[in-house]
């Protein structure tokens, strides 16, 4: 299948099912230099609080969205780094748009945020297990979604939205791990099995999804995820070259200011 750059095909309908789950790790930077770049990069993104930057993490269960976070925020100053994980809205979130619970999560200039799900729960999820009683225009939640994150762009937030291509046998195989591995079995939910039975319904949806909300500048990037390290490689090097590029060099100092008060230090100033 002929890709882009984002691994996106470039012609024909999208499939989920027909792309890769499991490629080689050729091309990719080693997992440990991307997160050395993150590093420094993220310092100078804080220091400078023109932008700040979202991961949206989409899978299906099991597909190691946690653990990726996890990987990631080893290189993250927490100072400036947040995680949220969106379950199935209730209460006060129900009774809101479905956008209104994802607003107060969104980073601040400086900030780097990742989302464990997001906002396209709510027309994943929420559409085959639907929490309310009142019709929903799914196609105006797309709408809805683009123009959001068109805001957040114009208003200096940059999104990375991944999407982890999981097969089915690997699903199949975590699932079985949660349940046989005591340290894991707290992760296991019997939802988790919904979601392995509808699995064909909610990738059809994913294909939608996607489909509708690949942006210019907020694309979908589709991760082979059969292979966790190389998936997590992949992930490091998408937000090692983000912040790179918008915060290639610490904000300019006053060099007047500096030698103006390194002289008061020094007491060579009265």
């Amino acid at each position: 299948m002929d890709l882009d750059p984002y691994g996106w095909p470039r012609a024909g309908a999208l499939d989920v099912r027909q792309l890769p789950t499991a490629v080689g790790a050729q091309g990719v930077a080693p997992l440990a230099d991307s997160l050395d770049r993150i590093h420094e990069y993220q310092r100078r993104l804080y220091a400078g609080r023109r932008y700040g930057v979202l991961l949206v993490v989409q899978g299906l269960d099991a597909a190691g969205k946690d653990s990726l976070i996890r990987t990631l925020a080893r290189a993250l100053d927490p100072a400036a780094f947040r995680a949220h994980a969106f379950a199935r809205p209730l209460g006060e979130e129900v009774r809101h748009d479905f956008l209104w619970r994802v607003w107060r999560h969104l980073p601040e200039r400086g900030e780097v945020v990742a989302f464990n799900r997001s906002h396209y729960e709510a027309v994943l999820a929420e559409r085959l297990w639907p929490t309310g009683d009142i019709g929903v225009d799914w196609r105006g939640r797309y709408r809805a979604i683009n123009e959001f994150e068109g805001h957040l762009h114009r208003e200096g937030t940059r999104l990375i939205k991944v999407w982890l291509n999981t097969s089915q046998d690997e699903q199949r195989r975590r699932l079985l791990k949660r349940l046989d591995k005591p340290r894991k079995r707290w992760k296991f939910d019997p939802s988790d099995m919904d979601s392995w039975r509808a699995r064909d319904r909610y990738l059809a949806l994913v294909n939608e999804t996607l489909t509708a909300t690949h942006t210019d500048h907020a694309p979908w990037h589709l991760i082979p995820n059969d292979d966790k390290p190389s998936a997590r490689a992949r992930v490091a090097g998408l937000l090692a070259d983000l912040l790179e590029s918008l915060a290639p060099e610490y904000p300019r100092e006053d060099i007047d200011c500096i030698e103006h008060y390194r002289a008061l230090l020094r007491g060579e100033e009265d």
